[in-house]
């Protein structure tokens, strides 16, 4: 069973290992210095769809469905699929895999979502309530402006601080330790507010959540810094990566060494007018299963943490003027059993 440890967290102590994962992006990501590492780039973003959304769904089947492939499961080997994205009542989700008829788990912790359904999926595995987990996530650039900001047609300016949604998703298939990648504890986010008001600046917004959750993923396990290989956040962007280096300096601990961002990574910001980065829930959940864990299960990186960021973020909340909270979930993955 699962060993929860203090403050959020949990050891896994049967052991889970991530036993299949693909990602699929759009041809903006495909066009990135990542690009090489998906399993499936589109050749456009309307993936032959009608709507935006329609279009994220179908990328969130194609995740899910490569996954499947590489691993030689079945849709009905699955026993529970956990899975999130950023539209009202995770649509994206609930359209994308209502086909495939299986027990489903409806998430939501905005950009930290891949975290969250990996974290649910493993100790579900780990607590013997399954045999096989999928975690899925996935965002769009033009969904997720319609809803959150101007749809696209607008023509809106963008700040510098804002962050470009990437058009991904990402899937894990979880099961009982057999090889690495293993999944090692994780650690539950707490919701932090730094008082941020700018919608156009979630790396801000997401910074204090990601500096909380590592701080105390480190501490609870009694691990430093200098005991991974990266510490990878969500999309924490130029931004916020500046203030959770800044936070951990204060604290007279030096995380820039080994902190890597997905936001960062899957675009070239000299190339690409992204401003400050990428982001969106099909950001780290590409970046996971496209990089990370093939670099895991090949030993290129021994240990690692994964730290998905999230900007709980209303429209008409902000537009009441209120501030947005950040989480940030945490997965430690090892490549030691």
């Amino acid at each position: 069973m699962s060993q929860f440890i203090k403050d959020g967290t949990i050891k896994l102590t049967n052991g889970v290992s991530v036993l299949s994962y693909a990602a699929a992006v759009g041809k903006m990501e495909g066009d990135g210095p990542l690009g090489e590492c998906f399993d499936y780039i589109s050749k456009g973003a309307e993936l032959g769809e009608e709507t935006w959304e329609k279009a994220e769904s179908k990328l969130q089947q194609y995740a899910f469905d490569f996954a499947l492939r590489k691993g030689h499961f079945l849709s009905d080997d699955i026993d529970f699929i956990f899975a999130g994205d950023l539209l009202n009542q995770c649509t994206g989700s609930t359209y994308g895999l209502r086909q495939y008829n299986l027990p489903f788990v409806g998430l939501y912790g905005a950009c930290s979502t891949m975290a969250e359904s990996l974290a649910m999926a493993s100790l579900f595995i780990d607590s013997g309530m399954g045999e096989y987990c999928a975690a899925v996530t996935s965002s769009h650039f033009c969904s997720a402006e319609r809803q959150f900001r101007f749809p696209i047609t607008y023509g809106g300016v963008r700040t510098p601080t804002a962050q470009w949604t990437a058009t991904a998703s990402g899937c894990c298939i979880v099961g009982a330790v057999t090889e690495p990648p293993y999944i090692k504890a994780v650690t539950i986010g707490k919701i932090v507010d730094m008082g941020e008001k700018d919608a156009n600046n979630m790396g801000a917004a997401m910074a204090g959540a990601a500096y909380d959750s590592i701080s105390r993923h480190l501490s609870n396990t009694g691990k430093n810094v200098s005991d991974f290989d990266a510490i990878f956040t969500g999309d924490l962007g130029q931004v916020g990566s500046d203030i959770l280096c800044e936070l951990f300096s204060r604290h007279n601990e030096d995380i820039s060494k080994v902190h890597k961002d997905c936001g960062l990574m899957i675009f070239d910001r000299e190339k690409q007018d992204v401003h400050a980065g990428g982001s969106g829930c099909g950001c780290s959940a590409s970046v996971l299963c496209g990089y990370i864990l093939p670099r895991v299960r090949s030993g290129e990186y021994k240990n690692i943490l994964f730290a998905a960021t999230g900007a709980l973020m209303s429209t008409t909340v902000v537009q009441q003027g209120e501030s947005i909270p950040g989480i940030s979930h945490v997965v430690e993955i090892s490549h030691r059993r």
